[in-house]
């Protein structure tokens, strides 16, 4: 048994890795910037945890003290505020302080995942990831870097744009650089090698190239997913006019990739990128039935999302254009400007099958009020390079605190009592939507609330526009919940 930390507990692939270390025996302690957002994971209770940043360089010296390993799987380029211009500054600044910490500690070994890249010229973003590598590995600390190909799996930023660019598009204009050769990785062998990185040997101070199977070109990643789905596959002319950041905004368009995320992921396929050797396995062997070929690693990430079984997506971890602070207590609005939108429906239906339709809210099921209004809404974000209302959910069903919906992240949760969505769409301002449930001797009672803080003559003249439509939504959502309550078996 290894003591291990993990820096990106919140993140997609590390959320996956935690539960895998659990079950092989290990102790694993975790970072993240707010320890609430691991409130409802399956495995809050069998880790510690240490709030903090990596910028920190107290925090790193806290998550590494006493660990044998620690695995590096945080970068900024999560497009928050402030956050999209000095991305390799910060990255470069908690690469150091890591480095330094786990050397300090006496840690055995640091394990990154990178990305595969070609030798040359390289993105900002792939250069700040090999930047990174190259630091933790001159740290005095033996560092393995993983680099990994496109991971596909339910919920990761490579699988979700491939699955909507094809969903949409039966015929598709495209870049010239749908033609490069690249070589995914499905999320459970990107997972394989993560694990096996813990019993390697202690000299090994280099990075691995780590990939599928196949070395595919885009456009047949997006061909072979149509047949994986059922659809027909899509027709794809590649143009040699789309520029990188014309090609990004499109993404940003039809995906739910938001602009600040798409960029960067468009940037990293300007180049052939595949393994340029398979040293790994002479140090961690090839699953058992060998590397999962591509549109087998599509098939089980559609399976999951069909059984509402995704356990971590790209949104949960890139909170974009938020709002940091909470929702700040009604008595502290006193002095502040605040708008509000309130109602309130009284039902004879009980609390709970109305708290159901509320937790189900967004994504597939909608906002039960003009879904026409909230989709050129969610245009208009998009547009302005937000989120939109295309990211949808977790899962269609359940909620948890930290998840996405859609334009919104769950803020507040008290299942069965209080939900508390937190804006996260291009606004002049500070946004929620809150619900709240609450049992009556007979029936319950529903109530329902919007609260906006504006910012500066912006803001308010843009919940000025919105107020006439907001009459007619806010109105008919609280009367459309609370009858589809009603018609819950």
């Amino acid at each position: 048994m290894a003591r291990i930390a993990v820096a990106g507990a919140t993140g997609y692939i590390g959320g996956r890795l935690i539960p895998l270390l659990l079950d092989a025996g290990h102790e694993v302690r975790v970072l993240s910037r707010n320890l609430s957002k691991l409130r409802d994971v399956p495995w809050r209770d069998q880790v510690t945890a240490v709030e903090g940043s990596i910028q920190d360089a107290e925090t790193a010296r806290e998550l590494c003290a006493g660990t044998d390993l620690v695995y590096y799987l945080v970068h900024s380029m999560s497009g928050g505020a402030g956050s999209e211009a000095d991305f390799e500054r910060i990255e470069r600044l908690c690469a150091m302080n890591l480095g330094q910490a786990a050397r300090e500690a006496g840690v055995q070994r640091l394990v990154y995942l990178s990305g595969l890249h070609p030798q040359g010229k390289l993105s900002r973003h792939l250069s700040s990831r090999t930047e990174v590598g190259q630091i933790l590995m001159s740290s005095g600390t033996p560092t393995v870097v993983l680099q990994a190909g496109l991971v596909i799996g339910s919920g990761s930023a490579s699988f979700e744009m491939v699955r909507h660019l094809t969903d949409v598009l039966p015929v598709m204009p495209a870049p010239k650089w749908v033609m490069n050769k690249i070589q995914p990785i499905a999320i459970r062998d990107a997972l394989h090698y993560l694990l096996g990185a813990t019993s390697l040997p202690p000299e090994l101070n280099r990075t691995f190239d780590i990939g599928g199977p196949e070395v595919l070109r885009y456009a047949d990643m997006m061909r072979s997913y149509a047949q994986a789905a059922g659809f027909r596959p899509p027709t794809i002319i590649a143009l040699p006019v789309l520029t990188p950041w014309l090609a990004g905004q499109w993404v940003n368009l039809v995906t739910p990739v938001p602009r600040s995320l798409a960029l960067p992921l468009v940037e990293s396929l300007q180049h052939s990128c595949i393994a340029s050797e398979k040293d790994i396995a002479a140090f961690i062997p090839d699953p058992d039935g060998g590397l999962t070929p591509y549109k087998r690693a599509v098939e089980l990430a559609l399976n999951k999302i069909e059984a509402d079984a995704v356990e971590t997506t790209w949104a949960t971890a890139h909170a974009l254009s938020a709002p940091a602070d909470p929702l700040p207590s009604d008595p502290e609005w006193a002095g502040s400007t605040v708008f509000t939108d309130e109602r309130k429906k009284t039902t004879s239906v009980p609390a709970s099958a109305v708290w159901a339709v509320v937790e189900g809210i967004g994504g597939e099921n909608g906002y039960y009020s003009l879904p026409f209004a909230w989709t050129v809404r969610g245009w208009m974000d998009k547009l302005a390079g937000g989120v939109g209302l295309i990211r949808g959910r977790r899962s269609p069903n359940s909620l948890q605190l930290n998840d996405t919906v859609d334009w919104w992240r769950v803020e507040t949760l008290e299942r069965g009592h209080l939900l508390r969505l937190r804006a996260e769409m291009m606004v002049p301002g500070k946004a929620w939507l809150e619900f709240e449930v609450t049992a009556l001797e007979e029936g319950s009672e529903f109530r329902q609330r919007a609260i906006f803080f504006p910012r500066g003559l912006w803001g308010r003249l843009y919940w000025l526009a919105v107020l006439p439509f907001h009459g007619v939504i806010f109105k008919n959502m609280a009367s459309r919940i609370t009858a589809a309550a009603a018609l819950r078996p």
